[in-house]
């Protein structure tokens, strides 16, 4: 064993400062270890919110030396420990206490989202008919986790502080999920070109650079819904044959 500073922010929305904190680690620990020692040798009143400790319920997130991350999945061997590890909270939500920010923004921009409009059965049995690459394809973003560092990390949010008319990158691959569904018959393009703000996003990718479930938001979800919002109300030829039908 040896022992290893780390520089965590404490405070609320009112202010705070960073505290070194000084514990053992050792071989096979990751940052939430460290941070689950300091709370008991020396800090008990450090908040900081876990769940699973298995990089499945996206309860952990923060960002470690300027990097956002789930502090479950960030093993300390590959940090360096001859310098202090920063351990502070998400920038782009508001500040609940220490390492806790407040995302509840997030379920409350999820509900405005259109849900699931399956089109009638095809057979009269109630059962439909699909290939297997139209289910395949959505697939994908079911494996999100909600732990937001997409979010986080993007600019319109983070820096822009657009939470207003933008809904990030966690929330159009919901959307894409339901869109790319092959048995959906839901319009969402409005929605996303007017109140999501899906023209906000420049497709930086830094929300599939962090992302720990590997999905590719930007070139499977991102991408796809903005050919498809540009397809709908961009397109000289869809237009006019939009005005000539109705």
């Amino acid at each position: 064993m040896a022992k290893a500073t780390f520089e965590i922010w404490r405070g609320d929305k009112d202010g705070g400062q960073f505290q070194n904190y000084e514990t053992e680690v050792g071989e096979g620990m990751v940052v939430l270890d460290a941070v689950h020692n300091i709370q008991a040798e020396t800090a008990p009143d450090l908040a900081c919110r876990w769940n699973c400790k298995a990089g499945k319920c996206g309860s952990c997130s923060a960002e470690v030396n300027g990097q956002p991350r789930l502090m479950c999945m960030t093993r300390l061997g590959d940090l360096d420990l001859d310098s202090p590890v920063r351990i502070e909270p998400m920038k782009a939500f508001p500040l609940v206490r220490d390492l806790v920010t407040d995302v509840s923004w997030n379920f409350e921009a999820k509900k405005k989202v259109k849900p699931f409009k399956p089109r009638k059965p095809d057979a009269e049995d109630g059962t439909w008919r699909m290939a297997q690459e139209d289910i395949d394809r959505p697939q994908e973003f079911r494996k999100c986790i909600e732990c937001f560092l997409c979010q986080n990390v993007c600019h319109v949010l983070r820096e822009h502080d657009k939470h207003d008319s933008f809904i990030g990158p966690r929330l159009f691959i919901y959307n894409a999920m339901w869109e790319m569904h092959p048995l959906d018959t839901e319009d969402r393009l409005s929605d996303l070109r007017h109140r999501d703000g899906i023209g906000y996003c420049n497709i930086t990718k830094c929300c599939t650079v962090v992302c720990p479930e590997h999905i590719k938001i930007t070139d499977n979800a991102i991408i796809p819904l903005k050919e498809r919002v540009a397809d709908v109300f961009y397109d000289p030829i869809a237009r006019l044959f939009r005005k000539g039908r109705r």
